[in-house]
């Protein structure tokens, strides 16, 4: 992820060693990263349980928050992909008992139909 793609707050992708070893103390005892995104400081994480959303806050990130949404609660989604023009992906996921949906975007570079191939099975059933 480049400076460009954080000036935007457009996430790419991060290894899953990475992503587990910095959520080791939230993860469930049997639960596993299947795909990661990072953002600055923030990341988007989807496990083989839920959709993570972390947002880290104030100047030096120690305080954060970690937004965990089941599966069986997401139900909707949408995935839009990057154009000629606009140069960023954008998922948006609707959230039983929340009017508006969490919208979040990605850099060009990254691959959005594997991010969306792990919500379809997740959602939709294996």
């Amino acid at each position: 992820m480049g400076l460009f793609d954080a000036i935007l707050g457009n996430a790419g992708e991060m290894s899953i060693a990475d992503a587990t070893e910095e959520l080791s103390t939230i993860l469930g005892p049997n639960e596993h990263i299947e795909i990661a995104y990072k953002l600055v400081r923030d990341m988007i994480v989807l496990t083989d349980q839920r959709l993570l959303l972390i947002d880290k806050q104030g100047l030096t990130g120690k305080k954060v928050e970690y937004r965990s949404i089941p599966y069986k609660a997401i139900t909707m989604y949408t995935v839009e992909s990057t154009g000629h023009f606009d140069l960023d992906a954008e998922l948006k996921v609707w959230v039983s008992g929340q009017s508006e949906p969490i919208s979040l975007e990605f850099n060009g570079k990254t691959n959005i139909y594997a991010m969306q191939g792990v919500l379809t099975a997740k959602i939709a059933g294996k």
